[in-house]
């Protein structure tokens, strides 16, 4: 049996030792975290929505009225008049800055450049006429001819290097943008104009010396002969002047919107 003197022992001042009740434990506070959860979720919400409502009035309404990125693709008439001109005039190039070796008699002459000898007879620039009196008009044309054929040749090898694949509606188009683009436009533009310029140029020579070197032709010979192919390449650069020129300006007002829009 537990002795309980111990318990029925005074303490000091007369304090009883009997033992005092225990209280009763104290209930713990519940954490309530709905509260706390839907406050959190109330704030983020009011965050999105007042950040929508910031992002909805600085953007454009309409998607339409949002400038799109610059990106240029050559059409295909572009691609099919340079597909024919180009090995054309470099043949060209090579018969005028060669000679005399290419002309008849020369080394170089045949087979490559028979068909000049007619051409010679017809156009007197190409012919012995000219050479013999040292004419510097048709090396000169033939050193232009050079220039924008390099430029022609880089236009189409940035297009064809640089250029990504893009879904369209008339499906996947390959097209070039950024600086590499518009480099590309302005070189092929800067060429078709320097093709255009010399093409008048040769038919203005032709006229201000009274048709010192055609005008021995007869007109059937002289149309198809001299005025059709000289004719196709006034058609060729005119036409890609209206077409990278219009690319230039259509660039050039997006560029103008876009700093508006900012």
């Amino acid at each position: 049996m537990v002795s309980t003197r111990s318990s029925s022992r005074a303490l000091p001042n007369g304090t009883s030792a009997s033992p005092s009740p225990t209280p009763p434990p104290q209930p713990q506070p519940q954490i309530t975290t709905s509260t706390t959860t839907s406050t959190t979720t109330s704030t983020t919400a009011s965050a999105t929505s007042a950040a929508n409502t910031v992002a909805t009035t600085l953007l454009p309404r309409d998607k339409s009225s949002a400038p799109h990125a610059w990106s240029h693709a050559p059409t295909r008439l572009t691609l099919f008049w340079l597909l024919v001109s180009l090995p054309l005039v470099i043949w060209d190039t090579g018969y005028v800055l060669l000679r005399p070796w290419t002309m008849p008699g020369g080394h170089l002459h045949w087979p490559l450049y028979v068909p000049y000898a007619l051409y010679g007879e017809v156009d007197h620039v190409y012919g012995w006429k000219a050479f013999n009196a040292r004419n510097g008009f048709t090396s000169a044309q033939g050193t232009l001819n050079a220039v924008e054929t390099l430029m022609y040749l880089w236009y189409v090898w940035v297009y064809f290097s640089r250029g990504r694949g893009v879904e369209g509606p008339l499906g996947v188009r390959k097209v070039v943008g950024g600086r590499a683009g518009a480099l590309a436009v302005v070189v092929g533009f800067s060429a078709a104009v320097m093709t255009l310029s010399k093409t008048v140029l040769y038919w203005a020579n032709e006229y201000f010396s009274g048709f010192d070197n055609i005008g021995h032709n007869p007109p059937l010979d002289l149309l198809f002969l001299w005025i059709i192919p000289n004719g196709a390449w006034l058609l060729g650069s005119g036409y890609m002047i209206t077409s990278l020129g219009g690319e230039i300006v259509d660039g050039l007002a997006l560029a103008s919107k876009t700093t508006k829009t900012e």
